[in-house]
């Protein structure tokens, strides 16, 4: 019998938590006991996992004696003040947060582009799962990038609200409600009104004009790809409830054609080639909800410049751009690393 694995899952009852949690039960993890940690106020709910109860428990430095994997999703101050004592434990911490994913002694991980970072866990027991835009474009971008370097990257995003949270779900539902009943709305989790609008902000501004998640989308690509590619991307939160939607320009060192393109993508690991627009079959983001490949459509060769090359990818925000990719990430470690 093979063995099985004392998981905890910290936020467990938000977005990214709840679906960390399905993801476990979906693809069959081998969880030996579960543990489901969350903020005091949080305590006491009842989830379940596998059709039994699990009750929520505080989450304490004292909460992962006896645990194997900690699946993170509390945001950036809960990880980085308890992803160390989690790792004191014995536990090996995979943490959804951008709390680590810059630190050079930490693994920032997407299983399709970049496994083998997975070994350097051992140095703070963390692996980082990068943010949820990166990962559905580098999906979709390493089979290109193997095949003719990748020089410069223009992306924009088109972000949906799910990627802020609860909270934000509720806001557009609720805003959405209130506008087509002729009723005022309010606005409390973004800066503006979200329901048929589109806000070019995510995250705080940096002094050089980009917004944290833009320079994420910049420094994060170049370390998982592990090559010195130039990102510059403009992120957009969208009235949609799941899946982020990216226009994406690349140049690379030699051209690649929209017909290499294509037979590079079809079947290349996680990602799904919808690409026939003459019959409008291209990426939705109503048709990546909910799953967990990333859909890759609207290629063609950009004529600005020789060696240039234009993508339209959409992928779950919540499941391969966090939940999912965290628990691939959990699968592999158990399968190479851990004993």
């Amino acid at each position: 019998m093979s063995r099985l694995w004392n998981v905890a899952v910290v936020g467990a009852t938000g977005a990214v938590g709840t679906q960390m949690i399905e993801c476990l039960e979906e693809r069959n993890f081998p969880v030996g006991t579960i543990k489901f940690l969350a903020s005091g106020r949080s305590a006491g709910q009842v989830l379940e996992f596998a059709g039994k109860p699990v009750q929520v428990e505080e989450l304490r430095h004292d909460s992962f004696e006896g645990i194997d994997i900690a699946l993170f999703s509390a945001g950036g101050a809960r990880s980085e003040e308890f992803c160390p004592s989690a790792a004191k434990a014995g536990a090996v911490c995979i943490d959804n947060s951008s709390a680590w994913r810059m630190d050079p002694d930490v693994p920032l991980v997407v299983p399709e582009v970049n496994p083998h970072a997975i070994a350097g866990y051992k140095k703070k027991g963390i692996i980082a799962n990068p943010n949820c835009s990166t990962i559905q474009m580098v999906v979709a971008l390493k089979p290109l990038h193997d095949f003719a370097a990748i020089r410069r990257i223009v992306v924009s995003t088109y972000q949906a609200v799910s990627g802020t949270g609860k909270k934000a779900i509720d806001e557009l539902r609720i805003q959405t409600g209130e506008l087509l009943n002729g009723r005022p709305s309010k606005n409390e989790v973004y800066p503006h009104r979200i329901a048929f609008n589109c806000l070019p902000q995510i995250d705080a501004f940096c002094d050089n004009g980009y917004t944290k998640e833009e320079m994420k989308m910049a420094n994060e690509t170049a370390k998982i790809m592990e090559a010195a590619i130039k990102t510059t991307a403009t992120c957009v939160r969208v009235p949609v409830f799941y899946g982020h939607s990216e226009s994406v320009n690349i140049e690379t060192a030699q051209k690649i054609t929209a017909a290499k393109a294509r037979e590079l993508l079809r079947g290349a690991p996680g990602v799904e080639l919808v690409d026939d627009p003459i019959s409008g079959d291209y990426p939705m983001a109503i048709n990546a909800a909910g799953e967990d490949l990333t859909l890759v459509g609207r290629i063609r060769e950009d004529d600005s410049i020789d060696n240039g090359l234009n993508l339209w990818i959409v992928a779950d925000n919540i499941r391969k751009g966090a939940a999912t990719n965290a628990v691939q990430i959990a699968e592999i470690l158990i399968a190479k690393y851990l004993k």
